[in-house]
């Protein structure tokens, strides 16, 4: 039993290894994994906040079940999801620090990419419960902007639709000084298993256990 459900990007193959291996989760196997070693970087510290998510990008950010949805029914609107939306091409990526975070990030802004967020995040809100307020209370202390905070009310996230900027999270935030020494690091070590290009080819249903780890449930090709 899962306590919350989301829809992700999960990439596959080297760049999946390497995600799981630097974040110490693979959310493919459901297992913790043994954490990349670094010179001079708390890797275990700088991943602490991502790890439990796996690596991975948002399309549809964990919500719980409404009263009137199971599993079995957001894993049909799942299918029937990616047998109406084509693939798509997001391009080059890149390691960024912004927002106080590095993560990897499409070189130029995709607005394929961003319409395919935008159609998953109303095609699956109909089995989304509503916030509670404690949800509330806590969106609201990001400091949200009026647009924000009235999409978070009515869609359960705030950082959707204008607001979405695609992106594979690899750290919790860090100061800026810091940034450079990581970014250098993690460059070359993921190098070789990054894609030329990232095609966003499947979502992913994904399932958050009692002990707030994320695991893959079914992963939908997209073929239209």
């Amino acid at each position: 039993m899962f306590k919350r459900y989301a829809i992700f990007y999960t990439p596959q193959g080297g760049l999946a290894d390497w995600g799981a291996r630097w974040l110490g989760w693979d959310s493919r196997t459901g297992r913790a994994t043994r954490r990349h070693a670094l010179y001079g970087i708390d890797v275990q510290a700088l991943t602490r906040a991502p790890s439990k998510y796996g690596l991975h990008g948002t399309l549809k950010a964990p919500f719980a079940l409404a009263g009137n949805a199971d599993s079995t029914q957001l894993a049909q609107t799942a299918e029937s999801f990616a047998r109406t939306h084509a693939p798509v091409d997001a391009g080059p990526f890149e390691m960024r620090y912004e927002n106080g975070f590095i993560a990897l990030r499409p070189r130029e802004t995709m607005p394929a990419l961003r319409d395919l967020a935008t159609q998953a995040v109303r095609g699956f809100d109909p089995l989304r419960a509503p916030l509670s307020d404690d949800d509330i209370a806590r969106r609201r202390r990001a400091r949200l902007s009026l647009r924000q905070d009235q999409q978070m009310l009515a869609w359960g996230y705030p950082f959707i639709f204008e607001d979405f900027h695609f992106h594979l999270t690899l750290t919790g935030r860090l100061p800026a000084p810091s940034a450079a020494h990581v970014i250098a690091a993690l460059e070359a070590d993921v190098q070789p298993v990054l894609p030329a290009r990232i095609v966003i080819d499947a979502i992913t249903v994904m399932g958050e256990d009692a002990n707030g780890l994320f695991h893959q449930l079914h992963r939908c090709t997209l073929t239209r």
